[in-house]
């Protein structure tokens, strides 16, 4: 009899908390609890990729193909991209995918060692000429001669070893066009001016001179890339 007793209070409470009253004030109506419309979307999981060809492998594979229509990919910067429903009943997008390039890390304005700038040059840099000619300067300057430096305010010269026993002044051009590993390895990688310094150390610095054209370019190359390669998938736009 009590068990009985306890479990319909027990119910009478539950009702009591699960019940919605609808009040008029002056004319307007409020209710004692909130609601919100379940999403049926809520558990939809964005998925994690870090190459432009993984993202076009698997928008062409069959996997979640029903979530293609009207399908928008926006290229945001050089190294991320989402991908993303079209519009649902309450005016958002939904994530399908996120794409993030990993690219080497490279410190602009900041000034490395000749060591650590010979590496960052061969590691982070594709090569060309002016990559080959400030690796020849700080492969070979002299650490005693480097207060010698002849600077006009834009380029800036040098002392460095050219042999065994013989030393030489190299004028370095600046600004220098070099190509940083900057976007997706995928697409061409934008050069860019940069403007070369040195101080005594000696250390190495590259500043950047072109005013980030380089972003519009990549990210130039990364839909042309993209529109290629999936033009024949039927209900995708493709955005920079």
């Amino acid at each position: 009899m009590m068990e009985n007793l306890k479990e319909a209070l027990e119910y009478m409470v539950k009702l009591g908390e699960d019940r919605v009253d609808v009040i008029e004030i002056d004319g307007t109506y409020y209710t004692n609890k909130s609601l919100q419309r379940i999403d049926e979307n809520l558990d939809l999981d964005c998925l994690r990729i870090s190459t432009l060809s993984g993202l076009v492998d698997y928008i062409k594979s069959d996997v979640d193909k029903e979530n293609w229509l009207n399908l928008l990919i926006v290229v945001k910067s050089p190294t991320e991209i989402s991908v993303e429903k079209g519009l649902d009943i309450d005016g958002k997008r939904r994530k399908v995918a996120f794409v993030n390039a990993l690219t080497p890390r490279i410190n602009f304005n900041h000034y490395y060692d000749t060591e650590s700038f010979n590496i960052l040059l061969q590691s982070a840099f594709v090569e060309n000429v002016h990559r080959g000619v400030l690796l020849k300067v700080v492969g070979n300057i002299k650490e005693e001669t480097i207060q010698s430096i002849g600077d006009d305010g834009i380029s800036q010269a040098a002392t460095i070893k050219t042999g065994v026993a013989t030393v030489e002044d190299v004028k370095i051009p600046n600004p220098v066009i070099l190509v940083p590993r900057r976007t997706f390895v995928e697409v061409e990688q934008p050069e860019s001016q940069f403007v070369f310094r040195m101080q005594s150390g000696p250390t190495c610095a590259l500043f950047e001179a072109d005013g980030g054209a380089w972003r519009n370019e990549a990210m130039s190359n990364i839909k042309k890339y993209l529109e290629t390669n999936l033009k024949d998938i039927n209900g995708i736009t493709i955005i920079s």
